[in-house]
């Protein structure tokens, strides 16, 4: 890989290779925009097979999250990291402390989480060499951000209910929802409580049976929910579940769910633009998780996050405008009104400067 062409390309702001021959730390810290904010991502643990697929995919994940917490209305900026190793082998106390050293080393610049393979007992170990991190035992949130990060998929689902067929009324309505992990289940019971008819799938046997059991929900099996005549498609499960296959044979209107990366490839996301199919952006739904992230740091007020998460209905509005207006894609449209934000900033931060700022040295 030609690094610095590849930061150039996207404009990416700094990259950190971390070491600790002790511990065997081999982590990479990406920070990719600090216009809004301190740059804020999770520390993903993942067994990489080479040091360029764990660098490719900080440098994915760290736009990734320039663009959602744009979206989203957030001052925070877009960072990632990875530790390459086995979550379940590589794993210590000395390991995190290290990568917490390298976090205080940025002075703030990037404020690190919990993501895939990584715990709060591993945010622990990182709060003993570092403030920049949250999602610690200690960290005065509400425990599990499932529930919260499930309402933000229910009102962006009733913006993209109201965009396909005049009305946010979910009454009826026939949704079928890929995965009934935690936020899933919180999904379904929202959508229980406005009389939707659910059809779930899970490769876990016990957790369908649980929805089916609470919510009163049909199931399938996993591959023959995209054949569901439904009118909501609700993607929670991995990612790239929308792709050539299964665009063909979803029949719903409206694809809406928690999933990350839902797109396979981006020119998916002109297929369902090109077939009428509203698409709410995956960063955009989702990003009930990363308010609940920003409101611990600025010390948790339960209100102030539901009303947070509130505006992900009218985010996923003006997209679903900007879509209709230029004729393009919704995760287009997405992107466009992240950057539009991100842009206007950089302006405005040319223009004022603090008052109390000397700039002549």
């Amino acid at each position: 890989m030609d690094l610095f062409n590849a930061l150039q390309a996207d404009d990416y702001e700094q990259v950190v290779f971390c070491q600790d021959k002790v511990s065997g730390l081999k982590g990479i810290i990406v920070i990719h925009d600090t216009t809004l904010g301190p740059a804020l991502g999770g520390l993903r643990m993942w067994d990489y097979k080479t040091e360029e697929e764990a660098l490719n995919d900080a440098l994915r994940l760290a736009k990734g999250m320039t663009y959602k917490n744009a979206a989203a209305g957030l001052n925070i900026g877009g960072g990632k990291a990875v530790i390459i190793g086995d979550p379940k082998k590589d794993k210590s106390e000395a390991l995190f402390r290290a990568f917490g050293r390298y976090v205080e080393s940025l002075g703030g610049r990037y404020i690190t989480a919990e993501d895939v393979g990584t715990t709060v007992q591993d945010m622990d170990h990182i709060h003993m060499e570092t403030n920049f991190v949250t999602g610690t035992s200690s960290g005065g949130g509400v425990g599990d951000p499932s529930p919260i990060t499930a309402l933000g998929i229910y009102k962006g689902m009733k913006a993209a209910a109201k965009a396909a067929f005049g009305s946010d009324d979910l009454f009826g309505k026939k949704i079928a929802v890929q995965g009934v992990g935690h936020v899933a289940y919180s999904l379904c019971s929202y959508l229980h409580e406005e009389k939707a008819n659910i059809i779930v799938t899970d490769i876990n046997a016990e957790a369908v049976e649980r929805a089916v059991q609470a919510f009163g929900a049909e199931s399938v099996e996993p591959d023959d929910i995209y054949d569901v005549d439904c009118d909501i498609f609700a993607p929670c499960a991995l990612g790239g579940g929308i792709n050539d296959d299964t665009i063909s044979r979803l029949k719903a209107k409206v694809i809406a769910g928690s999933a990350n990366n839902q797109l396979l490839e981006e020119r998916h996301g002109k297929v369902l633009h090109d077939k009428g199919i509203i698409y709410a952006p995956d960063y955009v739904i989702n990003s009930g998780g990363v308010i609940n992230v920003v409101e611990e740091m600025k010390g948790y007020d339960e209100d102030s996050v539901l009303n947070k998460v509130e505006t992900i209905y009218t985010a996923l509005e003006r997209v679903f405008d900007i879509s209709k207006e230029k004729d393009i894609p919704t995760a287009q449209a997405a992107d466009n009104m992240a950057e539009n934000r991100i842009k206007v900033l950089q302006q405005v931060r040319k223009t004022f400067i603090p008052h109390n700022k000397n700039v002549i040295e």
